[in-house]
Protein backbone atom coordinates (compact mmCIF):
# COMPACT_ATOMS: atom_id res chain seq x y z
CA UNK A 1 0.00 0.00 0.00
CA UNK A 2 0.69 3.51 -1.26
CA UNK A 3 2.19 5.83 1.69
CA UNK A 4 -0.02 8.98 2.47
CA UNK A 5 3.47 11.14 0.78
CA UNK A 6 3.54 8.81 -1.83
CA UNK A 7 -0.46 9.55 -2.59
CA UNK A 8 0.36 13.17 -2.61
CA UNK A 9 2.90 13.06 -4.87
CA UNK A 10 0.25 10.97 -7.26
CA UNK A 11 -2.04 13.11 -7.15
CA UNK A 12 0.17 16.62 -8.02
CA UNK A 13 0.99 14.89 -10.99
CA UNK A 14 -2.52 14.81 -11.79
CA UNK A 15 -3.26 18.03 -11.37
CA UNK A 16 -0.16 18.76 -13.20
CA UNK A 17 -1.14 17.01 -16.51
CA UNK A 18 -2.46 20.20 -17.94
CA UNK A 19 -6.49 21.53 -17.54
CA UNK A 20 -9.29 20.38 -15.11
CA UNK A 21 -8.55 16.77 -13.52
CA UNK A 22 -10.69 15.22 -11.19
CA UNK A 23 -9.53 12.32 -8.84
CA UNK A 24 -12.24 10.23 -7.76
CA UNK A 25 -11.78 8.39 -4.10
CA UNK A 26 -14.31 5.83 -3.23
CA UNK A 27 -15.01 3.20 -0.35
CA UNK A 28 -17.36 1.89 1.62
CA UNK A 29 -18.63 3.78 4.49
CA UNK A 30 -16.45 4.72 7.10
CA UNK A 31 -13.50 3.55 5.17
CA UNK A 32 -11.90 7.02 5.22
CA UNK A 33 -12.68 8.69 2.01
CA UNK A 34 -13.37 12.15 3.53
CA UNK A 35 -10.19 12.05 5.23
CA UNK A 36 -7.75 11.38 2.80
CA UNK A 37 -9.40 13.61 0.35
CA UNK A 38 -8.64 16.22 2.84
CA UNK A 39 -5.24 15.30 3.84
CA UNK A 40 -4.32 15.51 -0.15
CA UNK A 41 -5.99 18.80 -0.43
CA UNK A 42 -4.33 20.34 2.29
CA UNK A 43 -0.89 18.94 1.27
CA UNK A 44 -1.39 20.40 -2.45
CA UNK A 45 -2.97 23.62 -1.19
CA UNK A 46 -6.16 25.60 -1.66
CA UNK A 47 -4.84 26.50 -5.20
CA UNK A 48 -4.37 22.91 -6.59
CA UNK A 49 -7.01 21.15 -5.09
CA UNK A 50 -10.53 21.44 -3.96
CA UNK A 51 -12.42 18.49 -2.03
CA UNK A 52 -16.24 17.79 -3.52
CA UNK A 53 -18.07 15.52 -1.99
CA UNK A 54 -20.64 13.05 -3.46
CA UNK A 55 -22.80 13.64 0.03
CA UNK A 56 -23.68 17.27 -1.00
CA UNK A 57 -26.16 14.91 -2.89
CA UNK A 58 -28.33 13.51 -0.77
CA UNK A 59 -31.88 13.97 -0.63
CA UNK A 60 -33.04 16.11 1.65
CA UNK A 61 -34.71 14.58 5.17
CA UNK A 62 -38.32 15.63 3.93
CA UNK A 63 -37.59 14.51 0.67
CA UNK A 64 -36.43 10.58 1.89
CA UNK A 65 -39.94 10.94 3.86
CA UNK A 66 -41.73 11.59 1.78
CA UNK A 67 -40.52 8.69 -0.60
CA UNK A 68 -40.71 6.24 2.20
CA UNK A 69 -36.79 5.87 2.31
CA UNK A 70 -35.47 7.68 5.04
CA UNK A 71 -34.50 4.28 7.24
CA UNK A 72 -32.37 3.61 4.20
CA UNK A 73 -30.65 6.75 4.20
CA UNK A 74 -27.11 6.07 2.78
CA UNK A 75 -28.66 3.75 0.32
CA UNK A 76 -27.91 4.65 -4.02
CA UNK A 77 -31.49 5.67 -4.10
CA UNK A 78 -31.07 8.06 -1.36
CA UNK A 79 -29.01 10.19 -3.43
CA UNK A 80 -29.56 12.91 -6.68
CA UNK A 81 -27.02 10.78 -8.65
CA UNK A 82 -27.88 12.45 -11.66
CA UNK A 83 -27.26 15.82 -10.32
CA UNK A 84 -24.11 14.74 -8.92
CA UNK A 85 -22.96 13.69 -12.60
CA UNK A 86 -24.03 16.60 -14.03
CA UNK A 87 -21.95 18.60 -11.43
CA UNK A 88 -18.75 16.63 -12.44
CA UNK A 89 -19.38 17.38 -16.10
CA UNK A 90 -19.62 21.53 -15.40
CA UNK A 91 -16.27 20.86 -13.58
CA UNK A 92 -14.55 18.78 -16.12
CA UNK A 93 -15.71 21.92 -18.76
CA UNK A 94 -15.13 24.51 -16.62
CA UNK A 95 -11.74 26.17 -17.39
CA UNK A 96 -9.26 29.18 -16.77
CA UNK A 97 -11.01 32.19 -17.15
CA UNK A 98 -14.58 30.73 -17.13
CA UNK A 99 -16.87 30.99 -13.92
CA UNK A 100 -16.29 29.67 -10.48
CA UNK A 101 -18.89 26.49 -10.11
CA UNK A 102 -20.71 26.20 -6.47
CA UNK A 103 -21.28 22.59 -5.25
CA UNK A 104 -23.04 21.33 -2.46
CA UNK A 105 -21.65 20.10 1.08
CA UNK A 106 -23.61 17.73 3.61
CA UNK A 107 -23.77 18.98 7.27
CA UNK A 108 -23.47 15.94 9.73
CA UNK A 109 -24.99 18.17 12.28
CA UNK A 110 -28.44 19.01 11.03
CA UNK A 111 -28.26 15.45 8.06
CA UNK A 112 -28.70 17.35 5.70
CA UNK A 113 -27.23 18.67 2.09
CA UNK A 114 -26.04 22.52 2.24
CA UNK A 115 -26.36 23.85 -1.48
CA UNK A 116 -23.71 26.50 -3.14
CA UNK A 117 -21.23 25.58 0.05
CA UNK A 118 -18.13 24.77 -1.97
CA UNK A 119 -17.10 27.08 -4.61
CA UNK A 120 -14.58 26.05 -7.18
CA UNK A 121 -12.47 28.63 -8.75
CA UNK A 122 -11.84 27.86 -12.91
CA UNK A 123 -8.32 27.75 -12.01
CA UNK A 124 -7.74 24.96 -9.61
CA UNK A 125 -6.63 22.71 -11.73
CA UNK A 126 -7.85 19.35 -9.44
CA UNK A 127 -11.29 18.32 -8.12
CA UNK A 128 -11.07 15.91 -5.28
CA UNK A 129 -13.96 13.57 -5.00
CA UNK A 130 -15.41 11.40 -2.77
CA UNK A 131 -17.81 9.12 -1.55
CA UNK A 132 -19.45 5.35 -1.65
CA UNK A 133 -20.81 5.36 -5.32
CA UNK A 134 -18.44 6.87 -7.67
CA UNK A 135 -17.72 2.97 -8.70
CA UNK A 136 -21.26 1.97 -8.79
CA UNK A 137 -22.40 1.16 -12.42
CA UNK A 138 -26.18 0.91 -11.77
CA UNK A 139 -28.78 3.50 -13.29
CA UNK A 140 -27.63 7.04 -13.28
CA UNK A 141 -24.13 6.22 -11.08
CA UNK A 142 -22.75 4.48 -13.89
CA UNK A 143 -22.31 8.23 -15.64
CA UNK A 144 -19.74 8.89 -12.63
CA UNK A 145 -16.47 6.82 -13.58
CA UNK A 146 -16.25 8.33 -17.11
CA UNK A 147 -15.94 11.49 -15.79
CA UNK A 148 -12.82 10.93 -13.36
CA UNK A 149 -9.30 10.44 -14.35
CA UNK A 150 -8.01 8.58 -11.68
CA UNK A 151 -10.59 6.36 -9.19
CA UNK A 152 -9.22 5.07 -5.55
CA UNK A 153 -10.67 2.57 -3.97
CA UNK A 154 -10.39 2.92 0.15
CA UNK A 155 -9.82 -0.52 1.60
CA UNK A 156 -8.73 -0.03 5.37
CA UNK A 157 -9.06 -2.75 7.66
CA UNK A 158 -12.68 -3.55 8.47
CA UNK A 159 -12.79 -4.18 12.00
CA UNK A 160 -11.75 -0.77 11.95
CA UNK A 161 -13.88 0.59 9.32
CA UNK A 162 -17.09 -1.08 11.56
CA UNK A 163 -15.85 0.77 14.78
CA UNK A 164 -14.88 3.83 13.30
CA UNK A 165 -18.42 3.90 11.76
CA UNK A 166 -20.06 2.62 14.56
CA UNK A 167 -18.15 5.87 16.82
CA UNK A 168 -18.93 8.48 13.96
CA UNK A 169 -22.97 7.87 14.60
CA UNK A 170 -22.81 8.16 18.23
CA UNK A 171 -20.91 11.27 17.39
CA UNK A 172 -24.14 12.76 15.63
CA UNK A 173 -26.33 11.42 17.86
CA UNK A 174 -27.44 8.21 17.80
CA UNK A 175 -27.69 5.82 20.75
CA UNK A 176 -24.65 3.58 20.91
CA UNK A 177 -27.32 0.16 20.16
CA UNK A 178 -29.13 2.17 17.70
CA UNK A 179 -25.60 3.14 15.99
CA UNK A 180 -24.68 -0.72 15.95
CA UNK A 181 -27.34 -1.90 14.31
CA UNK A 182 -27.67 0.77 11.87
CA UNK A 183 -24.49 -0.02 10.93
CA UNK A 184 -25.38 -3.94 11.08
CA UNK A 185 -28.37 -3.07 8.69
CA UNK A 186 -28.03 -0.33 6.52
CA UNK A 187 -24.59 0.56 6.38
CA UNK A 188 -23.12 -2.93 5.57
CA UNK A 189 -25.73 -3.39 3.18
CA UNK A 190 -24.29 -0.40 1.20
CA UNK A 191 -20.65 -1.81 1.92
CA UNK A 192 -21.26 -4.58 0.29
CA UNK A 193 -22.53 -3.02 -2.88
CA UNK A 194 -19.37 -0.55 -2.93
CA UNK A 195 -17.16 -3.35 -2.81
CA UNK A 196 -18.49 -4.76 -6.02
CA UNK A 197 -17.08 -1.96 -7.39
CA UNK A 198 -13.56 -2.03 -6.03
CA UNK A 199 -12.25 -3.48 -9.43
CA UNK A 200 -13.28 -0.52 -11.46
CA UNK A 201 -10.34 1.70 -9.24
CA UNK A 202 -6.86 2.09 -10.75
CA UNK A 203 -5.48 2.09 -7.02
CA UNK A 204 -6.51 0.52 -3.81
CA UNK A 205 -5.83 2.63 -0.77
CA UNK A 206 -5.50 1.87 2.75
CA UNK A 207 -6.21 5.30 4.20
CA UNK A 208 -4.93 4.25 8.08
Amino acid sequence: MQTTTELVVRAAELAGRGGRRILGVAGPPGAGKSTLAARLAEALGPRTAVVVPMDGFHLAQAELNRLGRADRKGAPDTFDAAGYVSLLARLRASAAGGATVYAPAFDRSIEEPIAGSIPVAPDVPLVITEGNYLLHDAGEWAGVRPLLDEAWYCAPDEDARVRRLVERHVRHGKEPARARAWVARSDEANARLVAAGRHRADLVVDPG
